[in-house]
């Protein structure tokens, strides 16, 4: 199940470097505004379970608290998970300093997806969506994607390996692929260290 906190970042979604984040001067939104847009734009697009997932801490209600928005904190990636004519979605952005102008670059987003609805290209917003499906959890035992090892050392070293070969970039890898082998190595570092 999705959780709002703490961040759970889609997987095969890759991370902008904290030195790579920006200042954004176009926005000028607060969270409370930016959450309120991204929820008015759901709407719209006919979207329902939606869960903001980011490290701000939850209100009572289970929203995030806009109060701890204001401060920089060192992680301000956002996902936003929903579902979609019956297809669960996440959408996420953490290119921005702060939780709101990534909130609001994702609101942003998805309004200009729905403007491919509005303008006759119901088709092109069909596959630009699937794009955005949520992978689901890859259900092999991690040892069948990292093969045999004896140690942590072992997996983390078969799983640089792998990683060369499964990584989207590399002829004959895609996003499932390295999701996968994330994936398993995150079950093995669980299991050996626990």
């Amino acid at each position: 199940m999705t959780q709002a906190y703490p961040l759970q970042w889609p997987d095969g979604w890759s991370r902008t470097a904290p030195g790579n984040r920006t200042e954004n001067r176009r926005f000028s939104t607060t969270f409370i505004k930016a959450r309120s847009q991204l929820f008015s734009e759901l709407d719209r697009l006919g979207a329902t379970n939606a869960v903001v997932s980011s490290w701000l801490p939850l209100r009572n209600d289970g929203l995030p608290r806009a109060d701890a928005a204001r401060a920089r904190i060192a992680d301000p990636g956002v996902a936003v998970y929903f579902t979609y004519r019956g297809k669960q979605m996440v959408m996420a952005r953490d290119v921005y300093h702060n939780v709101h102008d990534n909130l609001r670059s994702i609101g942003l987003a998805i309004e200009h997806l729905r403007g491919l609805d509005r303008h006759g290209g119901a088709t092109m917003m069909e596959r630009a969506f699937e794009g955005f499906a949520a992978l689901p959890a890859p259900s092999n035992d991690w040892r069948m994607v990292l093969g045999p090892v004896r140690t942590l050392a072992d997996a983390e070293a078969s799983y640089r390996e792998k990683a060369k070969a499964r990584h989207p970039d590399a002829p004959g890898g895609s996003h499932d692929k390295m999701t996968e082998l994330n994936a398993a190595i995150r079950a093995a570092r669980i299991e050996f260290v626990g």
